[in-house]
């Protein structure tokens, strides 16, 4: 019996063996995949890393153009304030110099004048839509006003 005992047990061991064997490679299979899907989840990482990169790159660009065309639009008011101020300074002289003008510039508008400046006081877009079609209409060019 020994010998049939020897058979069976270097069968079991060969048997445990190949069983060893067997899960080893479910192991490595599986740290195989494990490593196959880390791999990919690390290009889907760096992917959108760049993506975002990216956008950050064009936001941060867009940031600095903006920037300069506020810069660009407050020298241009300036300019034009300074423009504004130097106007009046030489309407101030010219009516200083000249009695004419200053006459000129003291008296009230006409009435067709001071009207097209008169407007109430309007806080919403549907009260100037009825201020200006409550107004006077003006007749086309080619009509003749009415007498």
């Amino acid at each position: 019996m020994s010998a049939i005992r020897q058979i069976l047990l270097g069968l079991a061991l060969v048997g445990v063996l190949g069983l060893l064997l067997w899960v080893q490679q479910l192991r490595v299979d599986n740290a195989v995949t494990a490593r196959t899907q880390a791999q990919e989840d690390a290009r889907t990482a760096r992917d959108n890393a760049s993506r975002s990169q990216a956008n950050a790159d064009t936001l941060l660009q867009t940031l600095v153009n903006e920037r300069a065309a506020q810069a660009q639009l407050r020298a241009q008011q300036n300019q034009l304030r300074q423009g504004l101020a130097k106007r009046e300074q030489t309407i101030e002289e010219l009516k200083r110099e000249n009695s004419e003008l200053r006459n000129w510039a003291a008296q009230q508008l006409p009435d067709a004048a001071r009207q097209l400046r008169e407007r109430p006081t309007l806080t919403t877009a549907d009260a100037y839509r009825q201020w200006l079609s409550g107004r006077g209409s003006m007749p086309p060019a080619g009509d003749k006003p009415k007498q």
